[in-house]
């Protein structure tokens, strides 16, 4: 049986934090496309861009379109395709036009996720992984 996990984690050491990123962790591709799917299907609803900073496993435009997932909202960038990756998810997160950005540990590490500026942001942010979880998680609905 395949399961996903999602794990909150504070995005700053403050007690005024309550800002997180969000960890999904997945078994394998197919479990992440899924996933993903409805990540971008809930974002889509928002009526705002969703930034994915992805490996080359994402899902087509076929895929999306089938998902009833509006692709001319979703802006895909390659992390090959990146000078300052930091700056652009920092950029993505504090000017409001996102409604979530979406990306995967093995292009962003989890130190870095904690130092992006998440406290004053309505936009959401998830990091697909594979490793195990570590602390309380939850199985994603």
């Amino acid at each position: 049986m395949l399961h996903t996990q999602v794990q909150n984690i504070s995005s700053s050491q403050t007690n005024t934090a309550d800002k997180r990123y969000q960890l999904v962790y997945a078994e394998d591709d197919i479990v992440s496309s899924l996933e993903l799917l409805k990540i971008l299907y809930r974002c889509n609803s928002l009526h705002k861009w969703t930034l994915l900073i992805a490996p080359d496993n994402i899902p087509s435009k076929a895929l999306l379109d089938n998902s009833s997932i509006d692709s001319s909202k979703l802006l895909v960038l390659r992390q090959r395709h990146l000078i300052n990756l930091e700056y652009v998810i920092n950029s993505a997160l504090c000017k409001g036009n996102f409604a979530a950005v979406v990306t995967w540990t093995d292009i962003v590490s989890e130190q870095q996720l904690a130092r992006f500026k998440l406290i004053d942001s309505d936009t959401e942010l998830f990091c697909f992984t594979r490793s195990t979880g570590h602390g309380t998680s939850v199985v994603a609905h």
